[in-house]
């Protein structure tokens, strides 16, 4: 998070192992203050929600979702998140501090860059954007004030509170929620027909760019009907005055046809974009990301005539926890106990004998799959009603030693449901995936 003109000085307040200084700039969920490590004195920004208001507005998916993705990405162009505590009234992200402020207030300053600039910061960019799209994570609200500037020029790409992982997708492999900032939008994410991630995000870096070099936003209407009628036709002036390069490759980022409009590697490779650049280098290897180790997708295949469990990454498994169980950080939600997880170093063919020999003991009729075992059981309530179970568990491979066991209820008693997974916990001696994932330390503030 980055200092602006808005600065103001509070007292100080020691927040851990952080000392909390000045206010850097308040939001509606609360404040981001600047801090300093008590030992190394490194600078830090502690973005400080409200609980209270998070649940008023409802908005405690936008801030588990911003937590949940920040905690994947490990990139120099996107702000980085070290760690995430909790007291009873707030929730406290230690982000990193970038001291140059937003690429809006740049931009308001200076009015157009210079072309070599603005391509610098455009590198920069798409090398983050770029970054989070190889992980599966779409911003979806790029705008030049969620693009942060260090003192020395790079770029920090800030506010994920509107991304999307892959467990977003529909059944079409596209994305259906239409969100972002009205200027910046894609016109495929206002026809509403489903639309790819990474090229809406990529027109909106298209905006951004624009904005860069021409000093106002290449879309503007007063009334909102006439400006997305604008965006859907892809209605905009390319000055003449700007290079040949930086007009033909605005021309092929503001296409309104994301089928034909030009891609990353694309813009990678576009002769315009290619000067003077130096490719950012992730830093994934810094440390293991979110207490799990990312490994390739891949699906079902046969080995030896049978079936091997679907392997899953980091990413999927960030969906699967409940962005990493931060349910505990809002008091008034209610979790569901629908689908609970688990993971275990065991084999799948000995998790699956044993769950088979533990749910057949409770009573349970039992139908085996090849990565599957669906379970049921009826039983007469009264005279002239009978009452039903059905659940099923499911295997997932998470790396060479280390599986992820999904129970899900379709329907019956919660009771028997809870009793069942009390059950399977003890008797495999597996510990839930979430309290792997992350640690929400408490911290009394």
């Amino acid at each position: 998070m980055g200092g602006t003109g808005r600065e103001h000085h509070d007292d100080q307040l020691l927040l851990g192992k952080y000392s909390l200084g000045r206010t850097l700039g308040e939001g509606n969920f609360g404040k981001v203050r600047y801090a300093r490590h008590a030992t190394t004195g490194q600078p830090f920004a502690v973005k400080i929600l409200d609980r209270s208001k998070i649940m008023s507005l409802r908005c405690h998916d936008q801030i588990k979702r911003e937590i949940g993705t920040l905690k994947l990405l490990h990139h120099p162009n996107v702000v980085r998140l070290h760690e995430v505590s909790a007291s009873k009234t707030k929730i406290y992200m230690v982000l990193e501090y970038v001291n140059g402020g937003e690429l809006f207030d740049r931009i308001d300053i200076k009015g157009k860059l210079p072309e070599e600039e603005a391509r610098k910061l455009f590198q920069q960019l798409i090398d983050g954007i770029s970054y989070c799209h190889e992980k599966g994570i779409y911003h979806r609200d790029l705008k030049p004030e969620n693009v942060l500037i260090d003192t020395k020029g790079t770029v920090k790409i800030s506010d994920f509170g509107l991304s999307a992982l892959p467990q977003h997708l529909g059944k079409d492999g596209l994305l259906h929620t239409t969100c972002g900032s009205p200027n910046y939008i894609a016109p495929e994410v206002l026809a509403n027909r489903g639309y790819h991630g990474s090229m809406s995000d990529i027109w909106s870096c298209g905006v951004i760019l624009y904005m860069m070099l021409v000093g106002h936003l290449p879309f503007e209407d007063r009334n909102i009907v006439v400006l997305y009628q604008k965006i859907l036709k892809g209605e905009t002036k390319i000055p003449t005055w700007l290079s040949v390069g930086a007009q033909n490759l605005l021309k092929r980022i503001l296409d309104p046809n994301p089928m034909t409009r030009i891609d990353i590697d694309g813009i990678k490779s576009n002769d315009w974009f290619m000067q003077h650049y130096i490719p950012a280098v992730p830093c994934d290897d810094e440390e293991d990301i979110a207490q799990v180790t990312s490994v390739p997708i891949k699906e079902n295949i046969e080995v030896d005539g049978q079936r091997k469990p679907t392997v899953i990454n980091a990413f999927q498994l960030i969906g699967m926890s409940s962005s990493l169980d931060l349910s505990g950080l809002f008091e008034k939600e209610e979790i569901s106990e629908r689908k609970i997880r688990f993971t275990s170093s065991h084999p799948p063919r000995d998790l699956f004998l044993k769950i088979e020999e533990i749910i057949t003991k409770m009573g349970f009729l039992v139908q085996r799959g090849s990565t599957r075992i669906t379970f049921m059981q009826y039983k007469q309530a009264s005279v002239s009603r009978f009452e039903s179970f059905l659940a099923a568990a499911e295997v997932f491979q998470l790396g060479p030693a280390l599986y992820v066991v999904e129970l899900q209820k379709s329907h019956g008693d919660s009771c028997l449901y809870r009793e069942l997974c009390r059950k399977l916990s003890d008797d495999l001696g597996i510990s839930r995936t979430e309290e792997r994932l992350v640690k929400v330390q408490s911290l009394d503030a």
